[in-house]
């Protein structure tokens, strides 16, 4: 049996939802990401193999060791410079297009969503395409691959680090309240690729349900979400997103 035939009933019940609502939110974590190459924190062979997180992740490692925490930064950049959005990438670029509010919310830092089309990103653990200034705290964007390693501001002359969301730190309060309205306004929330399980995001689904919000998932395992789904679609997401959007395309 294919994908398509395997998931037919809850994708014709879904995409039958989606078309009779307005207000549409997505989370996106590493799992959509790693269909593009790009390995996950905690799955084999992840990011965490070689280091543990308070070695390369924390504003402690940095202050002890920036330069091991660019040399690992910039092999990242590296390996995401390479990689390429898929099917389930664009596939939310077509979503974002059929429906008439939709916000998607993402755990990723690699920019793979905007380079795939997608407008409306809120990037709750910042950009890996970002630095920002430890001294003036100027943020901007510099896409050069490699960066000079101990890279500086070209304003003050300060450190830069990345501009991502490290262990022990809190959440852009901007995006956070940005987050927060899209999940109380939301009518459908669609999780896809992520464990749930790190903070706050794995809530953030929780926060729209009690809002009135359907759950959907699609994730190629169970999670601790998956129980209080609405509507389940095992798979990844370059399989099962382009079938969601083909069977929405139908029901218009």
């Amino acid at each position: 049996m294919d994908k398509k035939a395997e998931l037919h009933p809850v994708l014709v019940n879904l995409s039958r939802l989606l078309q009779q609502v307005e207000r549409v939110v997505v989370l996106t974590g590493a799992g959509i990401s790693h269909e593009s190459g790009i390995p996950t924190f905690r799955g084999p062979g992840g990011l965490w193999r070689n280091f543990r997180p308070e070695d390369l992740a924390t504003p402690q490692a940095f202050a002890r060791d920036p330069h091991l925490v660019w040399e690992w930064y910039d092999w990242r950049r590296g390996l995401i410079s390479r990689a390429e959005p898929h099917a389930g990438h664009r596939a939310l670029v077509r979503l974002e297009e059929m429906v008439p509010e939709f916000t998607l919310i993402t755990q990723n830092v690699d920019g793979l969503h905007a380079r795939a089309g997608s407008r409306r990103v809120l990037e709750v653990h910042g950009s890996i395409w970002e630095v920002r200034c430890t001294a003036c705290g100027l943020v901007r964007e510099d896409r050069r691959v490699p960066l000079p390693l101990l890279p500086r501001c070209q304003a003050c002359g300060g450190l830069l680090r990345p501009n991502v969301v490290w262990f022990g730190e809190s959440l852009d309060s901007g995006v956070l309240e940005a987050v927060h309205l899209a999940l109380k306004q939301a009518q459908v929330m669609l999780v896809v690729g992520t464990s749930a399980v790190v903070q706050p995001a794995a809530s953030f689904a929780l926060w729209a349900r009690q809002s009135g919000a359907k759950l959907a998932e699609i994730n190629p395992d169970p999670t601790p979400l998956t129980s209080v789904c609405d509507f389940v679609l095992p798979g990844k997401a370059g399989e099962v997103l382009p079938l969601l959007v083909e069977a929405l395309a139908e029901e218009a």
